[in-house]
C-alpha cells in the first residue's frame, strides 16, 4: 500500500464534518503506515471510536488513547474461526452483486475483450458507467473518478503524455518548511568553483588491508557474502556500539543476556522481534553479542519505561534485573551514541569556508502516469535561473515504480532514457554549478544493491567516458559523505525513514517527542545510514560492503534523508537534517531543498547551524 496522501485523509473526515489541523494529519498518515490503513479505514475506525466514547472530539491526546485502546488491540488479536458451523452461501441479487466481485477475475474478464493489464497502485481502466450501474469504490482510481475503458485515450501512447495534474498545479514554489534566518538569504550562486571530495573509507588502509576489501566505485561481485562473514560484520557492530557505550556512561561491564542473577545488570545487544511479522512490545528480544553472551538472546520487559523507541537491529545498552534467566525486567535504557562533528581536515582548531548555495532534489523525477519528466523540466528551468554553486540529484531517475515501466510500456530503453536526462542535467553544470548525482535501488537500469555502487562504475573505460561525456557532473555511490568546501555532507536515497518508521515501536509521552527527529536522530545514534536490521524484502544489503560504505565517519554537518514522509528541515544533535521529499508525488508535483551555507570559520567538531539557512518548497 503507498502513503497516504494529506488530501485522501482530509477527503474522508470532511465527509464526517472533521476539520484536521497539519498535526493531526501527520498522526493519521503514522497509524496508516503503522498499521496499514487506507485514508476511509482510518477514518471508520475513528468514528467508531469517537462514538463508543460518547463523541470524544479528534486531538492528539486522543489520538494516542485511539492508538493503545483500539488499533493496538486489534492487530494483537488473532481471529478464531468457528470449527463446527457450517459456511452458509451468500446469495447475490441486483442490489449486492457488487460485493461478490473479484478484483482480479473482473481484471482477467477486461483483458479477454481487448482491455490493458493494470497493477496494484495504479489507475486502472475499468468498466463502462451508467446510472443504473454505479462505481464500486475499489474499482476506483486513485483520484477517486471512474476510469472509462475503450476510450480513444486508452490506446494512445502516454509515454510523452503530460500529466493534468501536474500542469494544473497552484502552490508552485511554495514554501514547506525552512530553518535559520530566511529574510536575508540569498538563492543564487556565488560565481566560485567548490571543492567537491568523496569520503573514501580505504583512504587510511595499507595496500594489503585494501586488496581484501571490494571497491564500491569500481566492478565487484556484490551478493556473494557467506553466512560466516555477514554474522561476523553485525557482531563487530555490536562490539564497537558496546565500547563508545561502556565509555560514555562509565558502565563497569557487560554481563550475559540470559544469565539468571538478582542484583541489577547491564546488558549490551541488538534488538529484535521474536517471529515474523511487525515487533511489539510483547515480542521484543535483546541478541547479545558473542562475546558477552555467546550469541544468545533474552525476552525483554519493558513495562517499567516511563520512555523508549525501540526498531529490529538497533544496538542498546539496558540495566535491569533476570531473576529467572527467562524474561530481563528493563529498568533504564541506553539509546546508542552520536558521534561527535567533522573535525578540520588540516588539523587545526578551524578552517575557513566561502559561501555556496546547494540545491537539492530526490526522484522519481516524472510524474507516475508518464515519462515526459515535466518536473525535471521545471528544475533545470530553475537552476538556469539560480545558478547554485553545488546540485545534489539523488535516484530514482527511471523509477521500476512508475506506471509505464511497471507495465512494461516504456517507448524505449531504459539506459537511453537515463542518458538523455542526464544529458540535459549536464547542459546546466559548469564549473561554477557543479551537479552530484547518486543512484537509488528504485533506479530499474542500475545494480539492485545496498550500498549500491555509482553510475557507470562498471569499467575503467565507462568511468573516463563518463567524465568526457558529462563534465562537472560527479557520480557517488548511495549512500556517501561528501566534502564540498569545507562543509561535511551525508547523503543517502533510500528511504531509511519510512522504512524506520513502519518497524518502529515507541511509548511516548503526548506531545514529549518529534516523530520525525526521533527517526533521524536514530541514524546518528546508530553511527550508520541504514541500521534497520532485518531489511525489507525489496533492499538487498551486501554486508562485507555495509562495513565500510554504510557507516558514519562523523555526525556530518548536513544530513539529507528524502523520504515520503513529511518533508522537514531540523536541528538534530548540532547537524542539520532535511528531508527535501520527492519532486514528483504520484501524479502531482513535488518538493526539494535549497541550501545557504554562509562562509566563515569552520570549528573543529562544532555545529555550524548558526550559518546554515535552508528550506523545502514545492517545484
Amino acid at each position: 500500500m503507498g502513503v497516504v496522501q494529506d488530501e485522501e485523509l482530509q477527503e474522508e473526515f470532511d465527509v464526517f464534518g472533521i476539520n484536521l489541523n497539519e498535526q493531526l494529519i501527520d498522526k493519521l498518515k503514522e497509524l496508516c503506515i503503522t498499521y496499514n490503513l487506507d485514508a476511509d479505514r482510518v477514518a471508520d475506525e475513528w468514528l467508531a471510536f469517537s462514538k463508543a466514547r460518547k463523541d470524544i472530539p479528534i486531538s492528539l491526546e486522543n489520538l494516542d488513547l485511539f492508538d493503545r485502546e483500539k488499533l493496538a488491540k486489534k492487530t494483537q488479536r488473532t481471529p478464531q474461526t468457528p470449527l463446527n458451523k457450517r459456511t452458509q452461501q451468500k446469495v447475490y441479487n441486483i442490489n449486492n452483486v457488487s460485493e461478490g466481485v473479484d478484483i482480479s477475475d473482473a481484471e482477467n474478464l477486461y483483458n479477454t475483450y481487448g482491455g490493458t493489464p493494470s497493477s496494484k497502485g495504479t489507475a486502472a481502466q475499468k468498466r463502462q458507467l451508467t446510472p443504473d450501474n454505479p462505481t464500486i469504490k475499489r474499482f476506483q482510481n486513485s483520484t477517486r473518478s471512474p476510469a472509462v475503458p475503450f476510450s480513444p485515450a486508452s490506446f494512445s501512447p502516454m509515454g510523452a503524455t503530460p500529466s493534468k495534474k501536474y500542469s494544473s498545479r497552484t502552490n508552485a514554489g511554495d514554501v514547506i518548511t525552512s530553518i535559520g534566518n530566511v529574510d536575508n538569504a540569498k538563492w543564487s550562486g556565488s560565481g566560485n568553483k567548490c571543492t567537491i571530495k568523496l569520503h573514501d573509507p580505504m583512504e587510511n588502509m595499507s595496500p594489503e588491508e585494501k586488496d581484501s576489501v571490494k571497491d564500491l566505485c569500481q566492478d565487484f561481485k556484490y551478493m556473494f557474502q557467506k553466512l560466516t562473514d555477514k554474522a561476523a560484520v553485525l557482531n563487530e557492530m555490536i562490539d564497537e556500539m558496546a565500547t563508545q557505550l561502556q565509555e560514555k556512561h562509565s558502565i563497569e561491564e557487560f554481563s550475559h543476556v540470559a544469565l539468571p542473577v538478582q542484583e541489577e545488570v547491564t546488558l549490551v545487544g541488538r534488538i529484535c522481534c521474536d517471529s515474523l511479522g511487525k515487533m511489539n512490545a510483547k515480542s521484543v528480544i535483546l541478541e547479545g553479542s558473542r562475546d558477552t553472551s555467546a550469541g544468545r538472546s533474552v525476552p525483554l520487559d519493558l513495562s517499567d519505561l516511563k520512555q523508549y523507541s525501540l526498531f529490529p537491529g538497533q544496538i542498546v545498552a539496558m540495566d535491569g534485573t533476570n531473576t529467572s534467566g527467562q524474561k530481563f525486567v528493563v529498568k533504564k535504557l541506553y539509546e546508542g551514541v552520536v558521534q561527535s562533528l567533522p573535525s578540520c581536515s588540516n588539523d587545526k582548531d578551524q578552517i575557513s569556508s566561502n559561501d555556496m548555495t546547494v540545491l537539492i532534489a530526490a526522484g522519481p523525477f516524472s510524474t507516475s502516469d508518464n515519462l515526459s519528466f515535466e518536473p525535471l523540466a521545471d528544475l533545470v528551468k530553475h537552476i538556469r535561473k539560480d545558478k547554485p554553486d553545488v546540485v545534489i540529484l539523488m535516484g530514482p531517475f527511471v523509477d521500476l515504480k512508475n506506471d509505464l515501466i511497471e507495465n512494461g510500456k516504456g517507448i524505449s530503453p531504459l539506459d537511453d532514457i537515463f542518458k538523455t536526462k542526464l544529458k540535459e542535467i549536464s547542459d546546466v553544470a559548469s564549473n561554477d554549478c557543479q551537479v552530484i548525482v547518486l543512484p537509488s535501488y528504485r533506479d530499474v537500469h542500475h545494480d539492485y544493491v545496498y550500498p549500491q555502487p555509482p553510475f557507470f562504475h562498471q569499467s575503467k573505460d565507462s568511468r573516463m567516458k563518463a567524465k568526457t561525456d558529462y563534465p562537472n557532473v560527479h557520480f557517488m555511490p548511495d549512500p556517501c559523505v561528501v566534502d564540498i568546501n569545507n562543509v561535511i555532507f551525508g547523503l543517502t536515497s533510500s528511504d531509511v525513514m519510512f522504512q524506520l518508521g513502519a518497524e518502529e515501536i515507541s511509548f511516548n509521552p503526548p506531545g514529549a517527542s518529534d516523530r520525525m527527529a526521533r527517526l533521524a536522530e536514530h541514524l546518528l545514534t546508530q553511527q550508520n545510514f541504514y541500521p534497520l536490521y532485518p531489511s525489507p524484502e525489496d533492499v538487498n544489503i551486501d554486508y562485507e560492503v555495509f562495513e565500510y560504505y554504510a557507516r558514519m565517519p562523523c555526525t556530518p554537518h548536513v544530513l539529507v534523508l528524502p523520504s515520503d514522509l513529511k518533508q522537514f528541515t531540523k536541528d538534530i544533535q548540532g547537524c542539520c537534517c532535511i528531508n527535501p521529499g520527492r519532486l514528483a508525488r504520484g501524479q502531482a508535483g513535488g518538493t526539494f531543498s535549497r541550501v545557504q551555507v554562509r562562509g566563515g570559520a569552520i570549528v573543529s567538531q562544532q555545529s555550524i547551524l548558526s550559518s546554515i539557512t535552508a528550506q523545502v518548497l514545492r517545484i
